[in-house]
């Protein structure tokens, strides 16, 4: 059975691209863990997910570490505070370098165990610069010659919004990933810019968001 290594980080869409992979494919879920405000909430929801599925093609997840403190300082993501809002622009969100960190990090575990493809949730109207398809290949190529292993770098996502996620995937226990980045006693805020993105998203499937906001 072929090999599949997800960038997994809690959070909607990876987790459906997770029970989606596993289908066809043995699917390992790896979580990046760079000390931001909110990773221990989101690695408690992909925990969860992953226990909830009970797909055998899925496997237990794999947590890789990196500090980005010394790079992003007294950034919102690390310090927690002065969070986007619901009324700030995708823009606010940006994190420099992120997938830079998580493909690359990612391509190095698959070196090691023998796994070549890396899925990731990219989505449609992703705005950033480092989830093109452009940058996808070209970062894919750097890194099979870096390794001297051939690296794939899939985003099967990319033509679809988050809501079409949902409607598709609506039987998966959705409500336990986390798409928020100032949860408040392991719950969503409901407040910030990610959590009114998946909020519009459960409205414009049609689909009953059983998510727990605390705001």
């Amino acid at each position: 059975m072929e090999k599949i290594a997800v960038l997994a980080s809690g959070g909607l869409d990876s987790a459906v691209l997770i029970a989606d992979k596993a289908e066809h494919a043995q699917v390992y879920p790896i979580y990046v863990q760079f000390g931001l405000a909110w990773e221990a909430v989101e690695h408690d929801a992909l925990e969860s997910f992953l226990a909830a599925l009970k797909m055998p093609n899925a496997m237990p997840s794999t947590t890789l570490s990196i500090s980005i403190g010394a790079i992003y300082g007294d950034h919102w993501s690390v310090t927690g505070k002065s969070v986007p809002d619901e009324d700030q622009p995708d823009s606010a969100v940006f994190l420099p370098g992120r997938n830079i960190l998580l493909i690359g990090l990612a391509a190095v575990w698959c070196a090691t165990h023998e796994v070549s493809r890396i899925a990731v949730g990219s989505l449609e109207g992703n705005p950033f610069p480092d989830a093109t398809p452009e940058f996808f290949r070209n970062f894919a190529e750097a890194l099979s010659t870096g390794l001297s292993h051939k690296i794939q770098v899939e985003a099967p996502y990319r033509g679809l919004h988050k809501s079409d996620l949902i409607k598709r995937f609506g039987n998966l226990p959705l409500e336990l990933t986390l798409t928020c980045m100032a949860p408040r006693g392991g719950k969503h805020c409901g407040r910030c810019n990610k959590c009114a993105e998946r909020k519009l998203a459960f409205r414009e499937a049609g689909v009953p968001d059983r998510t727990t906001y605390s705001g």
